[in-house]
């Protein structure tokens, strides 16, 4: 008889969920059920996504935002294990100030701190916050920023006569918690994006196109990375819509844009073009072929980019579905999934407890709980509570 050795199973995703700095809702495009950016709500989303076992939360920025590192410097005060991922644009600070204001983050929030670099894509919008360079400057000034940024968390003393950068002696007298230094995240389509990332960052972050072009994206990096003589990690940006059954996942995206009028669809879409110099978001805006033809590849759905700048794919489906697509881009390399839904509160439940255990995502015992009979439909007492591990 031949033994075969058992093939390892695929080591989990990390999961992370969205703080949502801008506004929440149940419908997209309209104001019936929106949900206003109230910390006392952000913070209920918070310790949900750390109770549930996510490994950490996104918390975006831009002038619809509320301040993501203020934002998450509170909430690391209610949480224990979840980390944050907080996004800066480096235009509106020099590379000093923001490695001082993100030791400090690191050590406050006890090494849970990740910056997710934003160069942006919004020429107006950076013009409000005086930065004035063109789509490709933009690039090279992030370059230099992450250069000095890096090495000064990293414990070095720093001088440069940059192009756009100079510093002579910059040092840290706080350290960070992580060592060598907190992570760097980063996102962008365009040529000069993907040499930033190929030299500079940590993990590289796409948002959800189809499996196909996905694969060129990450294989473009892992080149240009080796070109360096580094390696760099991949994540997912992407929204998930997860229910029972396929047929209730697609009712449940259906219902998400149900009231959204076409017009709306049209003045978003005119404004992503006119406004926007961002590749990736027209890469994004691209994905949609019309309001009645939204699945673009297999339980990928372009529904939410009809109105909504930036990541505007989710995927759709059964716990199972949804685990084998993005079982798909884990295949590619992705390693972690940074994941949002409609409303973001109780969104996080419906992604824990259906979609965790399809990806080996753990539960681990955290206390004894005595349920009365029948109160969940459940017979006997001395019920043992699980919650995921993280």
């Amino acid at each position: 008889m031949t033994l075969h050795a058992a093939v390892p199973s695929p080591k989990p995703l990390d999961l992370f969920w969205f703080i949502p700095v801008s506004g929440d809702g149940s419908y997209l495009g309209t104001t019936a059920g929106h949900r206003p950016a109230d910390f006392r709500y952000l913070k209920e989303i918070a310790q949900a996504a750390d109770r549930l076992g996510f490994k950490g939360v996104l918390i975006p920025t831009g002038k619809a935002c509320d301040d993501p590192l203020i934002t998450a410097a509170a909430l690391a005060a209610h949480t224990e294990r979840l980390k944050f991922l907080v996004a800066l644009r480096p235009g509106v600070a020099s590379p000093t100030f923001a490695a001082r204001q993100a030791a400090a983050i690191d050590r406050i929030s006890q090494g849970r701190f990740i910056v997710n670099i934003v160069t942006g894509g919004n020429p107006a919008e950076l013009a409000a916050d005086g930065v004035h360079l063109s789509h490709d400057e933009r690039y090279a000034h992030t370059a230099e920023f992450l250069s000095v940024y890096r090495r000064l968390l990293e414990g070095e003393k720093v001088d440069l006569d940059g192009r756009y950068i100079q510093v002579k002696g910059a040092k840290l007298e706080f350290p960070p918690v992580q060592r060598p230094a907190p992570p760097i995240w980063f996102g962008g389509s365009s040529d000069p994006a993907l040499d930033v990332a190929a030299e500079h960052v940590d993990v590289y972050l796409t948002w959800g196109e189809t499996p196909d072009q996905v694969k060129l994206k990450l294989d473009d990096v892992r080149a240009r990375a080796a070109r360096h003589g580094r390696t760099v990690k991949f994540g997912l940006r992407i929204h998930l819509i997860v229910r029972e059954t396929d047929a209730e996942a697609w009712a449940a995206a259906d219902k998400l844009i149900s009231k959204l009028p076409d017009e709306a669809i049209a003045a978003a879409q005119r404004k992503f073009a006119e406004d926007s110099d961002s590749i990736g978001q027209k890469r994004q805006s691209a994905l949609i072929r019309g309001r009645d033809n939204l699945e673009i590849a297999p339980n990928l759905w372009a529904g939410i980019g009809l109105v909504r700048g930036g990541a505007g794919t989710a995927l759709v489906g059964s716990p199972q579905t949804v685990a084998a697509r993005l079982r798909d881009y884990q295949a590619l390399g992705i390693e972690t999934v940074i994941a949002s839904g409609y409303p973001h509160l109780e969104e996080a439940y419906q992604v824990a407890e259906l979609l965790f255990p399809e990806l080996g995502i753990g539960a681990v015992p955290e206390r004894a709980h005595t349920t009365q009979v029948g109160e969940f439909g459940v017979s006997g007492t001395g019920v043992r509570v699980a919650v995921a591990a993280s």
